[in-house]
């Protein structure tokens, strides 16, 4: 972020104590921590539910948050929080993680929903909303990236490991914001049910991605793209 301060001549001493001032109230705004950021896509679902209530996890789609659950919990990280879609999908998949993660508070947003972020180029002809589909959602989405994923606050001392359990486009679109990449490359990106995405956030703004779309912790015949 482009703040007031660095507008100002940084170097310029205080007249009275003769110290940088304001290079030394800067610091105090630096970020200190890294972020880590998983994204998990949701598991298999019932694709044949007219609306989001009765699109339900499968059997075999509890079954891959369960091992995706294990599969974080074996990490070994202290996570702080779990932040979800609303939708039914997201949610249950959610709540089947956390048990293999207890006393990790869960928020649910509408943020994370799925939806349309930006028309793919190149264009595609098995997956075409409707125009208006990309502004009403596209900017929802664009909301969600600028409010989760950014550096950590100055006041955060420790690095944080934080999960967001959503929707195969919304973290697609997520990664090449992240990277800086063009956000119309999203859908050239293919993501396993209950797979892992990892991203971290250094203090210096600097964005890496670890893992994309991991699901080899889950036997061959478990893994789905539903």
């Amino acid at each position: 972020r482009r703040e007031p301060l660095a507008l100002i001549n940084l170097k310029k001493k205080n007249e009275e104590t003769g110290e940088e001032e304001l290079a030394s109230r800067l610091d105090h705004c630096k970020a200190k921590a890294t972020r880590h950021i998983f994204l998990i896509r949701h598991s298999q679902y019932n694709l044949d539910g007219r609306a989001d209530k009765d699109r339900t996890l499968t059997p075999l789609g509890r079954e891959q948050a369960e091992l995706t659950g294990q599969r974080l919990a074996s990490l070994g990280l202290k996570f702080d929080q779990i932040i979800h879609s609303s939708m039914t999908r997201a949610t249950e998949t959610t709540e089947i993680i956390s048990k293999h993660l207890p006393g990790v508070k869960k928020i649910s947003t509408d943020l994370l929903r799925e939806g349309a972020p930006i028309e793919p180029d190149p264009p595609v002809s098995h997956w075409k909303p409707e125009a208006v589909q990309y502004y009403e959602d596209g900017a929802r989405i664009e909301a969600a990236f600028r409010n989760f994923i950014h550096r950590a606050d100055a006041k955060q001392e420790e690095d944080s490991y934080e999960i967001f359990v959503c929707h195969a486009n919304v973290i697609r679109y997520i990664v090449c914001r992240a990277l800086q990449f063009p956000p119309e490359g999203w859908l050239r990106m293919s993501l396993n049910n209950g797979s892992i995405t990892h991203l971290v956030i250094r203090p210096n703004g600097r964005v890496a991605l670890r893992t994309l779309g991991d699901t080899g912790f889950m036997p061959p015949e478990k893994i789905t793209r539903t």
